[in-house]
């Protein structure tokens, strides 16, 4: 990041400009989660962060939400940068921020303004708190927060005022239900180490400027940055080098999956062979043969034990082809482009199942119980015919690749180079890797996921991608984004919450995280 930015300005690009694209890229962040204008807080630091975050405000005011900005420090002691972008906000018309001028330091322009410095260590900082989210508490609209206080330059220890505004950000957030967007980086966080002040800003969503950095991805940084989004620049390029770790993202995946051809048919986009399901789990081998078709797959096969197959028949989608199979030995013979095996399979048949992952020549992703029986013998993986995607969750990777405790990133690097596999671990932030790949970090999702389902769900997905072509590195890293994606639609757009989310939800939204790809 600092080296694109050296660059940009000796090509003659101005500081002014790249903040004004950062705060429009935090603005449409914003508006993407929250559609629905309410309250915006923002909380200013004295420098370019603190920019951005006012530029953002400036554009979410157009759209309607009423602003609110909070200064840690005095006003002379800010940029002049700053101090302009401040001063441009105000200006703007009340009509059109919607925003009511109440109290002193507020504006007749509509905008409020708190000199947060001078009372934030005491008892008038809650009660300022308390009166400036009162109306927005137990209503729809939402009520968000900038973290404008710091940026990627900044190490922890935080030093007074900016750790009193901090405690401000995180009480207002347990108190009101507010939802935090750090600005490029949470306050308090170390942007290379990912390391932790005790006070550090708890984000919901990091609107990241430019490139994501290596802090925001370490596996302590997770409950302080939360969703992660990258705003790229255009005037902002990489060095040339290639990176040994990348971000998954829709500007990531261009060209991955083209429009369709006017003439196109089904056995273009995949026949996928299902292996799932047994007594007490036919859902799982329902929603991974739902996951594949829905990811586009033209044709979806799901082959279950007989005991459970006039069940499966019955429960399964019309589009979906139930075939009952007395040993699964006999799939050797199938003519699947793609197998999606392992989702509610049992343990009962492994010799079986052993021998399918072994001796099948098309590609695989391979989970749940397929992961379970491959961990009894790992050995199996060197020489399998075909290309094999493993999609474990914590677990599930403790068994197959038990050893010394590592980070999440060394262990998923450490088994690729021992394994010639691709493997998707997954997390609240998924891992992909693969041999001579970079390791590929997803930002979609969020907590409602952990419910049981969505796993058969992304095993679907991914098959469902390999049918139409993409290798099994790109079918995991769109994948998981994509599921990711239509989880946080269902909640954001369509009512559900993280409690009520439900494995279902996925399929339902697949088609809007699609359309964003």
């Amino acid at each position: 990041m600092r080296a694109a930015e050296e660059t940009a300005f000796a090509q003659g690009v101005q500081v002014e400009a790249l903040m004004n694209q950062a705060g429009a890229g935090v603005a449409q962040a914003v508006a993407k989660f929250f559609p629905k204008p309410g309250k915006c807080i923002v909380l200013a630091g004295k420098g370019h962060n603190a920019g951005d975050a006012l530029v953002a405000a400036e554009r979410l005011g157009r759209l309607g939400w009423k602003i609110e900005v909070r200064l840690a420090f005095k006003l002379e002691d800010c940029s002049e940068l700053m101090r302009k972008k401040l001063e441009e906000l105000r200006r703007r018309p009340p009509q059109v921020l919607g925003a009511t001028p109440s109290r002193a330091g507020s504006t007749d322009l509509g905008v409020t303004l708190l000199e947060l410095h001078a009372e934030v260590a005491g008892e008038l900082a809650a009660a300022e708190e308390r009166i400036g989210v009162e109306a927005y508490v137990g209503t729809a609209a939402p009520l968000i927060i900038l973290d404008g206080l710091l940026g990627v330059g900044a190490r922890p220890p935080l030093r007074e005022p900016v750790r009193a505004a901090c405690r401000s950000i995180n009480r207002l957030r347990a108190t009101n239900d507010a939802h935090v967007f750090a600005v490029d980086i949470p306050t308090g966080l170390d942007g290379d180490s990912g390391k932790v002040d005790r006070d550090c800003v708890v984000a919901d969503f990091t609107i990241t400027i430019g490139f994501a950095k290596a802090g925001l991805i370490a596996d302590g940084a997770l409950n302080y940055v939360g969703r992660l989004e990258v705003v790229p620049l255009a005037d902002l390029h990489p060095p040339d080098k290639k990176p040994k770790e990348i971000i998954a993202s829709p500007q990531a995946f261009q060209g991955l999956l083209p429009r369709r051809q006017y003439g196109a048919y089904k056995n273009q986009f995949g026949r996928i062979g299902v292996v799932a399901g047994s007594k007490g789990f036919i859902g799982a081998a329902l929603m991974t043969s739902q996951g594949a078709l829905r990811a586009g797959a033209g044709l979806v096969e799901v082959f279950v034990p007989e005991e459970i197959y006039e069940i499966v028949a019955a429960a399964a989608p019309m589009e979906v082809m139930v075939k009952p199979v007395q040993s699964y030995r006999d799939l050797l013979k199938e003519k699947a482009d793609v197998w999606a095996v392992g989702p509610g399979l049992g343990q009962s048949r492994a010799a079986q199942i052993l021998e399918l992952i072994e001796k099948l020549k098309q590609p695989m992703v391979l989970d749940a119980d397929g992961l379970n029986i491959v961990s009894e013998k790992t050995s199996i993986l060197k020489r399998c015919k075909g290309q094999r995607l493993l999609t474990p969750h914590p677990g599930e990777m403790k068994r197959i690749y038990p050893g010394e405790k590592q980070s999440r990133a060394q262990t998923a690097t450490t088994f690729c180079n021992r394994f010639p596999v691709t493997l998707l671990l997954k997390g609240s932030r998924t891992i992909v890797a693969e041999r001579n790949r970079p390791l590929s970090y997803n930002t979609t999702g969020n907590p409602g996921m952990a419910t049981g389902g969505m796993g058969d769900v992304l095993t679907g997905v991914c098959a469902g991608l390999v049918g139409q072509g993409l290798s099994l590195y790109n079918a995991a890293r769109v994948g998981a984004w994509l599921c990711g994606r239509a989880a946080e639609i269902a909640i954001f757009n369509n009512g559900q919450s993280e409690q009520s989310l439900l494995a279902r939800d996925i399929l339902d939204h697949l088609g809007d995280a699609l359309d964003e790809v």
